[in-house]
């Protein structure tokens, strides 16, 4: 008996649908069904639509359109066990497919981080999956081969429903080689950053000179010639910045972006990125409040504020917080915004919220990507460089964090960011242990 045969029953029918361009696999579905005893000849026509000539043709059937595609499609039993393993998967695993069904899937698809780390088997993508009953996407992980070369993939492992909503009754997993799309990234990502680096000098020595030029002690400048001199000096501004973000950006991408994590308060980091960005918002009649959430009180009414400890760099910090409470004066015309700080015994929670335009539903899922910049007359107005965000997002992501946003069209958004939180003596701890090092960027 085959590994597919002794995952599936005989009472039950298989559907798989592929969608291929170009020998890659597009999507894959998966319908299983049980049949009834008292209802032999119905038939699941109804669940996938099947063209003519591919009834008829028997040489399209679904294992030759497996065997063609150069994408890996795996299909894993809640047992752990590989039942079905088409060619492509052989070909990058360096499994045969006869050797890989009936073996666990930890030992024929081993998963390292970027660091080479072994990936802990309960957190490997296939076993979320079946824990969970959710689809896993994983591009950061590298696969190790039976050789023992690693090699970068993107996976997608989806879940098949099981009966009566149980758990799944097995995942089926696609993935492919990126190797080529890696190499291509990083030389990307190097011109960028190599080219953002060169161009930083040029664009300061221009800006110095406009300063210069609109000084009043060193040159006398009438008002027409003045005022195309402000705005030389604005757009060189607007063009240094976004130099600069193209080479946070670039770092970001590839972990290169500086960091020198320590134990912080983080209460105070926000209160001071709060009071910095009151002075902007008042200039555009905005009022700014800083909340604290707490439940202690002291005698005469008095709350004390909690203090909350973590693990991270307090200048990237500083960094991502003053972005989101630019970003929420930028895009609020009138009424208020609000940063919150708030949390629980394992998380840290920072808000900020704005009574702005608000964000398009369609347009919330791409926010936090390189370049993304939502297109409407206000943003057209504003400008930037679509890079804020994603800088942002890869800064927390590298603290064990997560930020994202709520948002309703008219009436405003709300940013959130969650970060691990240290207990007090986790802090104190770490604190002792780093009492020598200095981050350079807090040198000078």
């Amino acid at each position: 008996m085959r590994g597919s045969d002794l995952f599936f029953s005989r009472r039950q029918q298989i559907i798989i649908a592929l969608l291929v361009s170009d020998k890659s696999l597009v999507g894959l579905i998966v319908l299983f069904k049980r049949k009834k005893d008292n209802d032999p000849d119905k038939a699941p026509a109804k669940n996938v639509a099947v063209s003519n000539k591919l009834t008829k043709d028997q040489g399209l059937s679904s294992e030759f359109i497996l065997g063609a595609i150069e994408d890996g499609v795996v299909m894993v039993g809640p047992d752990n066990i590989i039942h079905l393993f088409n060619p492509a998967a052989g070909q990058i695993t360096g499994w045969p497919a006869s050797d890989a069904v009936g073996l666990e899937f930890h030992s024929v698809l081993p998963l390292v981080d970027e660091h080479g780390t072994a990936i802990a088997p309960a957190l490997h993508a296939f076993a979320r999956a079946l824990a969970g009953g959710k689809g896993v996407r994983d591009s950061k992980s590298l696969l190790q081969t039976r050789s023992g070369k690693l090699v970068p993939i993107s996976l997608i492992v989806s879940p098949m429903a099981g009966s009566d909503n149980h758990a799944p009754s097995g995942v089926v997993g696609v993935f492919r080689d990126i190797t080529t799309e890696k190499q291509e990234e990083a030389r990307r990502s190097e011109f960028v950053s190599t080219a953002s680096h060169e161009m930083r000098t040029p664009i300061a020595a221009i800006e110095g000179y406009l300063s210069l030029a609109l000084n009043p002690k060193v040159a006398q400048v009438d008002p027409h010639a003045k005022s195309y001199l402000e705005k030389a000096h604005a757009a060189t501004q607007h063009l240094g910045e976004l130099f600069q973000d193209l080479l946070t950006s670039s770092k970001a991408e590839d972990g290169r972006i500086a960091s020198y994590p320590t134990a912080v308060e983080v209460g105070e980091i926000v209160a001071q990125a709060a009071e910095l960005g009151r002075f902007n918002a008042q200039k555009k009649g905005l009022q700014l409040k800083y909340q604290v959430s707490s439940n202690k009180e002291v005698a005469g009414g008095k709350v004390i504020r909690p203090l909350f400890y973590a693990f991270i760099d307090p200048n990237r910090l500083r960094e991502v917080l003053q972005n989101l409470i630019d970003n929420a004066i930028k895009y609020t015309p009138e009424g208020s915004i609000t940063v919150a700080l708030t949390g629980d015994n394992s998380v840290i929670q920072i808000q900020v919220q704005d009574t702005g335009t608000g964000i398009p539903e369609e347009d919330i899922s791409h926010l936090f990507q390189k370049f993304y910049r939502v297109d409407s007359s206000l943003t057209r107005t504003i400008g930037g460089t679509g890079l804020g965000l994603y800088i942002s997002r890869k800064i927390v992501e590298m603290y064990n964090g997560h930020i994202w946003v709520e948002s309703t069209l008219g009436k405003g958004s709300t940013f959130f960011i969650n970060l691990p939180r240290l207990s007090a003596e986790q802090a104190l701890s770490m604190q002792k242990n780093q009492a020598n090092v200095v981050s350079p960027l807090e040198q000078h």
